[in-house]
Formats: C-alpha cells, sequence, structure tokens
C-alpha cells in the first residue's frame, strides 16, 4: 500500500478570478479497502470550466464546492487493490474522485474503460463528458441540417472542437470563434472547420459576417458575453443556440449584460441551456458515434497536460484563461 495520499481541497472561495491561494496542497492516509470496495490509483484528472461554478457559494444545478473538501472532478485510474468481485487489479476505470491521486469506492460510480484501444486520457475527454456534451448538445437540441451554417465559441477547446467536426460530418458549414491567430490555424487546418474568427483581433462582427455570409442557424454557446451580442445580430429566422457554458462571465464581478437579445423574438429563435447528466439515456448513442469517428480518424482531437497534482490549479487558471489547446487534463502518475 502507499503510504499518502497527496490531495488539493478549497482553502477559500474566489472572489472574481480564481487564485491558487484559493487551494490547498495536504497529504493524508491511503483509505484500506474493506469487503466490497476497490482502491483506485488516479492516473489523470479532468480539468473543466464547470468546476469554477462549484466554487461559488450560491444556487446552482449542482452542489457547491465545500470548503476544506477535496476539488470535485472526474479521473481515470488503474484499480490497484479490489475487494469487489465486479472489479479485478489493473482494470482501468472512470470515477469522479476530484483532485487526488487515490480513490476508494464501493464499486458505484465507477466504469470500465479499454485503455488498449485507446489511450486512458481520451475517455476524459473526446470519449467522455466533452465529446458527449458536444455531440448532445449539436445533434439533439440545435438538430442542424446539411447545408446549414453552425458557429461554436470557444472552438479549440476540448467540447467546441468536437462541435465543429460532427457539423461537418453532418453537412454543415462550420465556423469556429477563438482567441488569438494559432488557436484558429489549429481549427481550420487540423479539424477542417471552413473558417475560424480570431476575437482578440478586434473586427468580430465584421469577421463573424464575413465567416458566415448566409447567417448562422446553429449556434453553439461556451462564452457569453460580447461573443454572444456579435452572434445574436448574425442569427436566421428560426434558429437554434444551445447553450453549454459562459465562462466569459464565470470570473466577472460585473457580468455583461447582453445587447442584441431582442433577436431571440425578431428572429424567434430557440435557446437552450442544458446540463449533459440530464440526458444520461443519450450517452450509449453518443459514445457509439463518437468512438466510430475517432476509430476511423474522422474524429480528432488534442490534449494539453500538466504534469503533477500540484499544478492542478495553475492548469485550471490557464483553462479559465482559454491558454489551453483541446482537452486540459493533469497527468498524476
Amino acid at each position: 500500500m502507499p503510504a499518502s495520499n497527496k490531495r488539493i481541497v478549497l482553502a477559500s472561495r474566489p472572489a472574481g478570478w480564481v487564485s491558487e491561494a484559493n487551494f490547498r496542497l495536504e497529504e493524508a492516509p491511503v483509505p484500506e479497502p474493506k469487503d466490497g470496495e476497490v482502491l483506485v490509483k488516479n492516473l489523470w484528472l479532468s480539468l473543466d470550466p464547470y468546476m469554477r461554478g462549484r466554487m461559488n457559494d450560491v444556487k446552482s444545478y449542482a452542489a457547491k464546492q465545500e470548503i476544506d473538501q477535496v476539488m470535485v472532478g472526474q479521473t481515470a485510474g488503474e484499480v490497484l487493490v479490489s475487494k469487489n468481485e465486479k472489479y479485478k487489479k489493473g482494470e482501468h476505470v472512470l470515477a469522479s474522485f476530484g483532485w487526488q491521486q487515490y480513490g476508494l469506492s464501493d464499486g458505484k460510480g465507477l466504469t470500465k474503460v479499454d485503455a488498449t484501444r485507446v489511450p486512458l486520457s481520451a475517455y476524459l475527454g473526446v470519449l467522455g463528458m466533452p465529446g458527449v456534451t458536444a455531440w448532445v448538445g449539436l445533434l439533439d437540441l440545435c438538430q442542424p441540417k446539411a447545408g446549414e451554417t453552425v458557429v461554436v465559441s470557444a472552438a479549440s477547446g476540448a467540447v467546441g472542437s468536437v462541435v465543429g467536426q460532427i457539423a461537418k460530418l453532418k453537412g454543415c458549414r462550420a465556423v469556429g470563434i477563438a482567441g488569438g491567430k494559432k488557436k484558429c490555424a489549429y481549427v481550420v487546418d487540423e479539424l477542417g472547420f471552413d473558417a475560424c474568427v480570431d476575437y482578440k483581433a478586434g473586427r468580430l462582427n465584421d469577421d463573424l459576417k464575413a465567416a458566415a455570409p448566409s447567417g448562422i442557424d446553429c449556434y453553439f454557446e461556451n462564452v457569453g458575453g460580447e461573443v454572444l451580442d456579435a452572434v445574436l445580430r448574425r442569427m436566421n429566422p428560426f434558429s437554434r443556440i444551445a447553450v453549454c457554458g459562459l465562462i466569459s462571465q464565470y470570473n466577472a464581478t460585473d457580468p455583461y449584460g447582453v445587447k442584441s437579445f431582442q433577436s431571440v423574438l425578431v428572429n424567434r429563435i430557440k435557446v437552450q441551456g442544458f446540463i449533459v447528466s440530464d440526458r444520461m439515456e443519450l450517452w450509449p448513442r453518443a459514445l457509439a458515434d463518437l468512438s466510430s469517428w475517432v476509430a476511423s480518424g474522422k474524429l480528432k482531437y488534442r490534449e494539453t497536460v500538466a504534469e503533477g497534482l500540484e499544478n492542478a490549479p495553475k492548469a485550471f487558471i490557464g483553462l479559465l484563461k482559454g491558454e489551453n489547446l483541446g482537452k486540459q487534463l493533469v497527468k498524476l502518475a
């Protein structure tokens, strides 16, 4: 048995931007599995924007992150010790053990995955929650038709990058919005989007008009703020918006007020916010499609990896600032 379990807890709630001082690295004894329990060594930790909302003490769709408790998060790891007949030593599992090196479970909440087919880390990204989020938001909510224009913000991220590629597979024009020339080049040259608008270039409205000359039929929202305003000005009649995230507002002390909301009425836009865990019945279909597309090379993905649990806070702050390309992960071992 390992001697100790390193873990990161929430030390204080952020006021505005998150800082590394809001976290604390601790060491605790590694729990001893009892009959029916499984001890897992976490190999990968997923960092996701939703974690910022959990850090606030406000009513939301999920429970808040408690002070002095291990930060919430999904992990992928290897069974180290099993006293549960359903799991064997050496098997790979997904769990929600959070920001720590080891996790103990009675077997509930664990999902076995095959790390011989694809890298284990992919099950936290393109073949996990981010990939399913893209599938559900685009195909179930937006329901794009061949020939329509699909726009997605945060297009180089874990979710947005999948949204645009699925749009192309369905015969749509895919337009991304991302921050910086490097990200836009990745979105167009590697992922195959038709166009990408660099919102940092200072020509958001004009560049979006040029990239979507026939207007926008489907918008997958990850950002909010000024980007949402610009998109609303280009939406077509009877268009659809799937609201997945509003990352530009998560650390804002003075939230941005949307100025173009009248477009929702004028263009009879259908706007739907969603949380992917509400649609668990769609996960098998989504994962079947995503797995097939990855295996055939039709769906590409990229990972940004931080080394070591102690670097998770810095990597998380970088994620909120848009410094990652593709899925942000922490390699724990």
